[in-house]
């Protein structure tokens, strides 16, 4: 950690020196004076080293957290409101964590392909890089994701209803080229995904969904994957529920079923109203949200406002969305703002001329199958109230005269 008059440089008393970090800083962030006019003084000279580059000491936006900060079982959600475009920054990507981030060196690590297969192999960090690699932009969003919905509205901001999702660039192998590395044999219908971490995360995967469009990946938004995303190495499977993309991935093992893991099982099933659980409804539907304006935000008064939020869906492209302001009686088309990619998010805005009136803002998400969010009635009537995952049911904010918004159910 740089000092601040290291990271200022010999002139720092001359062009700006260090202060106090206001509320809400990053820990440990180097900040500067600000100058009546920065065209007059010079500024402080590159890191030495070049370094790694930080952002403005103005941004603070981070993660918020879930339970006790010690507690290894836990999650970090990440501040859609806040995200500027498209793609989730890394360190801003969410977190859910079974038994803490472990360490691991890349040197190392080893990931093991065996079962079913011709030829069971070890495949090291190197010999996963030599191989052709593909890179592209999907979400992954856990299938807890906006929990707090199917009894009644408690969540107080859109980061605690909807910030389980997160959208980055991954960079990888695809398992389809490992296939054919040990080859696979006749009766092959599933894959296990382990990770090394403490609580040894393990799933089933249909192998049909593997070979399709699964990647092993080592890079996100340019650079390694974090620790905390599951370096050096995790499984990726676009559309999927987050908790099936292992993260440290250290063996796959091919079978004709599924294992039956706890975590298929006990956890992360869909308890139905008759009492009996769905077991891998694995695909995420699709689903919506507005970012702005939405919960504990504040409308200063009456005017032209813009209506962002993002969408997605694990069966495809985002076809429409549709926004209401008047609690679903009416709804317009937004504009999508970047072109639809398969399981990726999309951004929509749409213009709001807001009269000061009480209002309900909504938006709907359909996809490339047709199909198109349901209301929070239309779920609860399909799924009951016995479920805790896949809630993708149309969310509401209710639009005070005084400006100010909540969370509602509509």
């Amino acid at each position: 950690m740089l000092s601040a008059a290291t990271a200022l440089g010999a002139s720092a008393l001359v062009s700006g020196s260090a202060r106090a970090a206001p509320a809400g800083a990053p820990p440990g962030a180097v900040l500067y004076e600000v100058p009546d006019d920065p065209t007059k003084e010079q500024g402080r000279p590159l890191l030495a080293d070049g370094g790694y580059g930080t952002r403005s000491q103005f941004e603070s936006e981070v993660r918020s957290k879930a339970g006790n900060p010690t507690d290894l079982t836990s999650w970090t959600f990440t501040p859609l409101a806040a995200q500027i475009g498209n793609l989730t920054p890394s360190g801003l990507h969410f977190e859910r964590h079974h038994g803490g981030i472990p360490t691991i060196d890349p040197a190392r690590h080893q990931l093991i392909l065996h079962g079913l297969v011709d030829t069971a192999k070890r495949f090291t960090m190197a010999d996963l890089k030599s191989l052709p690699s593909v890179t592209r932009k999907h979400f992954i969003e856990c299938s807890g994701n906006t929990l707090t919905e199917w009894a009644k509205p408690t969540a107080k901001t859109v980061q605690v209803t909807h910030g389980l999702l997160s959208t980055s660039e991954w960079t990888g192998v695809l398992f389809s080229t490992l296939a054919r590395e040990v080859g696979l044999k006749d009766g092959a219908q599933w894959v296990l995904g382990e990770g090394a971490d403490a609580s040894v995360m393990t799933r089933s995967v249909p192998l049909e969904k593997m070979l399709s469009d699964g990647m092993i990946v080592y890079g996100q938004n340019g650079e390694a994957i974090r620790p905390e995303q599951g370096y050096p190495l995790r499984l990726l499977l676009p559309g999927y529920e987050g908790n099936t993309h292992i993260k440290w991935l250290r063996r796959l093992q091919v079978s004709d079923r599924p294992f039956m893991t706890r975590e298929e099982t006990s956890k992360y099933t869909d308890l139905m109203p008759d009492g009996r659980a769905k077991l891998f409804t694995l695909q995420m539907a699709a689903k919506s949200v507005v970012t702005f304006p939405s919960a504990d935000m504040m409308l200063p008064k009456p005017g032209l406002y813009e209506i962002r939020g993002i969408a997605w869906s694990g069966h495809g492209r985002v076809q429409s969305v549709e926004v209401s302001v008047d609690g679903g009686r009416s709804w317009r088309f937004a504009r999508i703002e970047n072109p639809p990619e398969p399981m990726c998010t999309v951004r929509f805005s749409l213009p709001w001329a807001w009269d000061g009136q009480p209002a309900t803002l909504q938006s709907r998400c359909t996809d490339e199958t047709g199909a198109t969010q349901p209301t929070r009635d239309e779920l609860v009537k399909l799924r009951g109230l016995n479920s805790v995952y896949h809630y993708n049911a149309i969310q509401s904010w209710a639009v005070a005269a005084d400006g100010g918004v909540s969370n509602v159910h509509a």
